[in-house]
């Protein structure tokens, strides 16, 4: 097998598992959807990991689509940083198999702060969905890399959720082109959005 048959077999693997999320039924996107649009706080978005990096990259794009949001890493969380968190704020906490240990020892804290706590994981019978006031359950598949070991499909699948989640909720808030370069005034996307606004 050549490189490129390696590399689209992998992409294939990863396209399969997006359609599959799209078939699964059972998230009440509507309801935790409606929960985020009502927050008067912030969305926090807790990982370690992969999940971590993951996590960074939808609290960039939640924030600049329109819904104020941060990271905040698992482990620095239990050393001081759940202190960033409020009673107002809604925490999503991500791990694939929903029993890393690193995010459920957040949890205890994060109650007796009183925020709203919603699990993105592929385990649905997992520590981590049970602790949670709400879980997004996505379809546990095989990862795309040779040794079915590394994060890909599933932080892949995480990824899309999350993306789509803000994308929603951009559009519910009659989210403007002038409030997006409000947020990204640098940049080519920056540049060009002046341009396009006359700002």
């Amino acid at each position: 097998m050549n490189y490129t048959e390696r590399v689209n077999r992998s992409i294939k693997i990863e396209r399969d598992a997006i359609n599959e999320l799209l078939e699964s039924a059972g998230v009440n996107y509507d309801q935790i959807c409606s929960m985020i649009l009502a927050c008067s706080g912030k969305l926090v978005f807790i990982g370690v990991g992969k999940s971590g990096h993951i996590g960074k990259k939808l609290a960039a794009t939640f924030s600049s689509t329109g819904t104020p949001s941060f990271f905040v890493h698992a482990t620095e969380a239990v050393h001081g940083d759940l202190g960033m968190i409020q009673d107002k704020d809604i925490a999503i906490l991500i791990s694939n198999s929903g029993n890393t240990m690193e995010i459920l020892n957040t949890i205890p804290t994060l109650r007796k702060i009183g925020c709203k706590t919603i699990a993105f994981t592929s385990g649905e019978k997992s520590e981590l969905a049970k602790q949670c006031d709400y879980a997004i359950v996505y379809p546990s598949l095989p990862e795309a890399d040779h040794l079915k070991l590394a994060p890909t499909t599933s932080s892949t699948m995480t990824l899309v959720i999350g993306d789509a989640i803000a994308c929603a909720l951009s559009e519910a808030r009659a989210f403007k082109s002038e409030d997006f370069l409000l947020y990204h005034p640098a940049g080519s996307l920056g540049k060009k959005l002046k341009e396009e606004t006359g700002k």
